[in-house]
C-alpha cells in the first residue's frame, strides 16, 4: 500500500473537511479529520490495517479507547497479533481495569492511534502502560497532524510512526 493509496482512500471516505472546527484540547482549525469516517469505512479501514501490519514486528498492540479500538482490532486480524484495549481512566465498576485484555509485565507493546495533534492521549496510554509493566517505545497514528504531538512523545522517549502527515494529507486540496 502507497502513502497515495491511502490519502485517496482517506478523502474518498470524506474525512477531510474544511471549516472551522473546533478540536479536543481546545484549539481551533480550517480543517477537521474525521476518524469516525474513516474508521467505518471498511475499505479504508483495511487500508490503514494493512499500513499499520507492515510496520510491526512481533509486539503487542494497545488501542486507545474508544478512537482507536477499531484501528487496533482490524490490525490485530490483519497481524494475528493480541491487543489490549486503555481506557482514558480506570473504570469504577466490574473490574475496575484501565487496561482492558491480557498483557505480560515487560512486554513489548505499540500503541495505535487514530490522529495526532498534541499526542496528550497517547502519552496518556503510554503511561498507564509503562505503569502497568508494558515497555512502550512506538505509537502508530493515521494522521499526524503536526501540531507538537511527535516532539512531545519524544520527551517521554517515544517514537511517532504516521502513515501519513497533515501536509501530505492536505497537499492538492
Amino acid at each position: 500500500m502507497t502513502e497515495t493509496e491511502l490519502i485517496d482512500a482517506l478523502r474518498d471516505a470524506d474525512a477531510i473537511e474544511f471549516g472551522e472546527f473546533e478540536l479536543s484540547h481546545g484549539g481551533t482549525s480550517d480543517y477537521y479529520v474525521d476518524k469516525y469516517r474513516f474508521e467505518t469505512d471498511p475499505s479504508c479501514l483495511s487500508l490503514i490495517a494493512e499500513s499499520f501490519a507492515e510496520r510491526l514486528d512481533d509486539e503487542k498492540l494497545a488501542g486507545v479507547a474508544l478512537g482507536a479500538v477499531p484501528l487496533v482490532a482490524a490490525t490485530s486480524l490483519a497481524t494475528d497479533a493480541p491487543y489490549v484495549i486503555v481506557r482514558k481512566e480506570q473504570k469504577g465498576y466490574g473490574t475496575g481495569n484501565r487496561i482492558e485484555g491480557r498483557f505480560e509485565e515487560g512486554e513489548s507493546v505499540v500503541v495505535v492511534e487514530d490522529i495526532a495533534t498534541t499526542g496528550q492521549s497517547a502519552l496518556d496510554a503510554v503511561a498507564a502502560l509503562r505503569e502497568a509493566g508494558a515497555h512502550v517505545e512506538r505509537v502508530l497514528v493515521v494522521v499526524d497532524r503536526e501540531e507538537g504531538a511527535r516532539e512531545a512523545l519524544a520527551d517521554a522517549d517515544v517514537e511517532l510512526d504516521a502513515l501519513v502527515t497533515a501536509t501530505e494529507l492536505l497537499a492538492d486540496e
